[in-house]
């Protein structure tokens, strides 16, 4: 329940005070006297019964209780800020928050977002990086891109694409291999997955044991690939992802042989009701993959 008369000069008042740590500072911000705004906050500590700064001879000191009121009030006016921007010349923007495997995000979506920008002017893409471990009720996504089976408690799931991985090298590394077991003889770069590289084997019809693999682990593809363009090794990667470093030639697929292990989706919380944006994105995204 909202608090009735709430004194919003006085959070104001301790809010630039607690930034500057001086009341003669937010006095200057605030365009008001010092006393002004030293009357503001003593008047929110009598009401709150609580003391949110020590006076000290030269500035404040913010208490325990200063600091736990500061984010909150920060944050309050930050999004009064974004919500007075997009009422802006009377055309209500509308915020889309997108959490994206940064594979997909550089891969894929960038190339593709001016298009989502130009169809929906009216609503600002605020996109955010992951790999693939992502919480989107603590980071207050709305949808949130990643790679997996599609299973996850809680979410919906929007099939986008299945990302085949295959072994991606430079030319000179390429130009070497005849078979794809001459790849043992390589550094193999490699994800946390620890069965993705005996999936391609296995593909390869190489039915031998495996020597034990010794490359680079990365919790990124785009990290892993570009250690590849580096040259310290071969990347398993999905070449949809990696298709502009391809058709330059800065990297080759020397065998047509792939494994897959998941898909992208674009998930929600079932107890997340897609607001304009949302479905905007939704629909946009699910068309443009098809």
């Amino acid at each position: 329940m909202v608090r009735p008369h709430l004194p919003l000069n006085a959070l104001r008042a301790f809010e630039a005070a607690a930034r500057h740590l001086s009341f003669t500072q937010a006095a200057i911000e605030l365009n008001v006297t010092q006393a002004a705004v030293s009357h503001q906050v003593k008047r929110l500590e009598q009401q709150l019964n609580v003391t949110l700064f020590k006076r000290l001879p030269r500035g404040l000191l913010i208490t325990a209780e200063g600091e736990a009121l500061l984010p909150v009030l920060r944050d309050s006016f930050d999004r009064v800020a974004d919500i007075l921007g997009r009422l802006e010349a009377g055309q209500v923007r509308d915020v889309l928050t997108l959490g994206s495997v940064g594979t997909f995000a550089v891969g894929w979506l960038l190339p593709r977002l001016a298009d989502f920008q130009a169809r929906h002017p009216f609503v600002d893409v605020r996109l955010s990086t992951h790999n693939n471990r992502v919480d989107m009720a603590a980071e207050g996504l709305d949808y949130a891109i990643r790679f997996g089976d599609g299973a996850w408690h809680g979410l919906e799931a929007f099939d986008l694409c299945e990302a085949p991985l295959t072994a991606l090298c430079i030319p000179r590394i390429a130009d070497a291999l005849r078979e794809p077991a001459e790849l043992y003889q390589q550094p193999l770069l490699r994800s946390y997955r620890e069965d993705e590289w005996p999936s391609w084997f296995a593909a390869a019809g190489i039915a031998t044991p495996a020597p034990l693999l010794k490359g680079i682990v990365f919790d990124s593809s785009l990290a892993m690939m570009e250690a590849a363009l580096q040259g310290v090794g071969v990347a398993l990667c999905p070449p949809l992802m990696f298709s502009r470093q391809i058709a330059t030639g800065a990297i080759r697929q020397p065998f047509d042989i792939t494994t897959s292990k998941g898909s992208y989706w674009l998930t929600r919380l079932k107890s997340r009701t897609p607001t304009p944006a949302m479905q905007a994105f939704h629909d946009w995204l699910l068309r443009e993959v098809a």
